[in-house]
């Protein structure tokens, strides 16, 4: 399912890391500076966005050892931009990334819901060893852990929502229980028959059973009760309680129609939400970017490339494309 295109051969990480110091010094031989001057940023993008994130991390631990310079410091000072940002941020170690992002929007928190959105997607769409490596990761770059953030600075009941989610470890095998689903199922209506989205058990669902037994449950709950767990969320009112129940819900049973939602409100209005293209694309392209690419146009009659081409331009445009599978 993922849209990254690497190569059957792949250099060693202290080639690619010559390529892109090459590269930042304008003198790789993609350049087309003559004077050898300014950055090559075609050559960046040839190489890292054709590179896995295991082969991204053995770059950036040879391009240390070769210049004992940073690579994540010299694509600060080389690039701009989006496209600077995107580079970064598909440069840095999965973990590592998620964890910043998280940080930034904690530090948002407080703007909306909106903002919790990427905890949401670390916690229900992402496997449980990328969760604990996430958790982790902030653990070392922050000094503190991410429940000791949310806590701080989400107000209930967003914030026991928020903890359950991210404190879970899920079984990661397809293992069903049809009895439990139903029995799940029924227990979920009465609460949100009760207008209760923060009941105990409802969390508690959530944030312990494995992605297959909930998509079991979620089909279950239709079929007994006539109509989708999010159309009856929906129904209870308006709110940050609602929403953040429907993006768990819609994270958990179809993460791709979430992240064509995210690319789609990203592009369209007045201005471009960088943020929200680049996080959407970087953390789904080894993921399930094939699928997100699938569901775009059944959603909105057109297609993700052609919505990316219509609001980016230049190499920024080109290393999100690449991304997706479009171009190289």
């Amino acid at each position: 399912m993922s849209t990254l295109k690497v190569p059957d051969l792949v250099p060693p990480p202290e080639q690619d890391a010559k390529r892109l110091k090459e590269a930042f010094d304008g003198l790789s031989k993609f350049s087309f500076s003559f004077l050898g001057l300014g950055t090559d940023e075609k050559a960046v993008t040839w190489v890292l966005s054709q590179r896995t994130a295991s082969q991204r991390q053995l770059i950036r631990q040879a391009y240390q050892r070769l210049y004992n310079e940073s690579l994540i410091d010299n694509i600060t000072s080389e690039l701009s931009g989006d496209f600077k940002d995107a580079v970064i941020m598909w440069t840095l170690d999965p973990a590592e990334r998620d964890a910043k992002m998280a940080k930034e929007a904690l530090k948002k928190s407080k703007s909306g819901v909106k903002h919790l959105q990427v905890i949401v997607e670390i916690s229900c769409a992402s496997s449980p060893y990328h969760l604990a490596a996430v958790r982790q990761a902030y653990c070392a770059l922050f000094d503190c852990s991410i429940e000791e953030d949310i806590t701080a600075v989400v107000s209930m009941p967003l914030r026991k929502v928020l903890l359950r989610l991210v404190s879970s470890f899920r079984y990661d095998k397809e293992l069903l229980d049809i009895e439990a689903a139903a029995s799940e199922a029924n227990q979920l209506h009465e609460a949100i028959k009760a207008k209760q989205l923060d009941h105990d058990q409802v969390v508690h669902i959530l944030a312990t059973r494995n992605f297959f037994q909930l998509k079991a449950t979620f089909e279950r709950y239709e079929q007994m009760h006539g109509s989708p767990i999010d159309e009856d969320i929906s129904s209870v009112g308006k709110g940050d309680l609602v929403s953040l129940m429907k993006m768990v819900i819609l994270c958990i049973r179809c993460p791709e129609r979430h992240f064509a939602e995210v690319i789609r409100t990203s592009i369209v209005g007045f201005g471009t939400d960088e943020a929200a293209l680049n996080r959407a694309i970087i953390t789904r392209a080894e993921v399930d970017m094939k699928l997100i690419k699938e569901v775009y146009p059944i959603m909105y009659k057109n297609t993700l490339e052609d919505d990316v081409i219509g609001d980016t331009s230049g190499d920024y445009q080109d290393f999100l494309l690449t991304l997706t599978g479009s171009k190289f």
